[in-house]
């Protein structure tokens, strides 16, 4: 298990194991974001906060929902608007320990040629 949280402690992360890749993202929003995103089956992520510390946001056609705590600013996750069983999220790495980064492997994806955002095909 490794833990994570936004930079001021409001949102906390625990997910399962410390991912073997992470996707740097140059569409319109991870850009912006600047996040190192690692993907995990929902139900296997542990987020702690209170309810009213995080808000999320969407845009297009609103298949993702990206959070981030209202009270530091910082990107956490993402999540599908309509999650189903098994669903993927994203968890912004950059947010955890850099002994949780060490061994994974930064693959680049252009999210920009399509002009769409990739994560919700």
């Amino acid at each position: 298990m490794h833990s994570g949280s936004c930079h001021c402690g409001a949102v906390h992360i625990e997910i399962p194991f410390a991912p073997d890749h992470l996707t740097n993202c140059n569409c319109s929003i991870c850009w912006r974001y600047g996040a190192l995103w690692a993907y995990f089956v929902s139900s296997s992520v542990r987020i702690q906060c209170d309810k009213a510390a995080v808000e999320d946001y969407s845009w297009g056609i609103k298949g993702l929902r990206f959070f981030r705590c209202k009270t530091c600013g910082v990107v956490t996750h993402w999540e599908k608007s309509q999650p189903t069983e098994g669903s993927l999220m994203g968890i912004n790495m950059r947010n955890f320990d850099l002994s949780a980064l060490a061994h994974a492997r930064v693959l680049a994806v252009n999210g920009r040629a399509s002009g769409e955002n990739h994560f919700e095909s």
